[in-house]
């Protein structure tokens, strides 16, 4: 018997997502339509054999504006791949296939690694990602998800 496929279902232009393959219980995402790929802050990024296999050992850092929380992960490497970021400058990153989970949604996208610490968000859901399971409401947030609680500001260092 063939499992019916789900109905899209609609998003705001920004969602609290999981990553459960790689431990990450919630993280803001950018719904990002203008992206062709997903991308999340990752750091320490190690390239490393498995029983003669690339892997991909990793740190994300979950929480905007923060460090505290640390979650280490380790993913089977797809490829390498050139991505042109949003200034134009393109960028060989490392790509594993993972889970996204919104609300309850999961699906298996593609995720490049990279380090992102200017941007406003630790991650970009693109829209590769969101084909054939979600729209998009670009005037509304967290239709999907629950909306974090606000997290007071970090001091500007002097």
């Amino acid at each position: 018997m063939r499992r019916r496929k789900r109905a899209p279902f609609t998003v705001g232009w920004r969602e609290m997502v999981a990553l459960p393959d790689l431990g990450v219980t919630r993280i803001k995402a950018k719904i990002d339509t203008g992206a062709r790929t997903s991308a999340v802050h990752a750091t320490r990024i190690r390239h490393e054999r498995v029983e003669g296999e690339p892997w991909v050992r990793f740190v994300v850092h979950p929480e905007q504006r923060s460090h505290g929380v640390v979650v280490d992960a380790f993913a089977p490497l797809l490829e390498t791949r050139a991505i042109r970021s949003s200034n134009g400058e393109t960028q060989e990153r490392p790509v594993i296939l993972t889970t996204v989970a919104l609300g309850d949604h999961r699906w298996p996208i593609e995720l490049t690694l990279t380090a992102r610490p200017q941007m406003g968000f630790r991650m970009l859901l693109g829209r590769t990602a969101l084909r054939r399971h979600a729209l998009v409401d670009p005037g509304r947030s967290y239709l999907a998800s629950p909306r974090p609680p606000k997290m007071p500001k970090m001091p500007k260092p002097r």
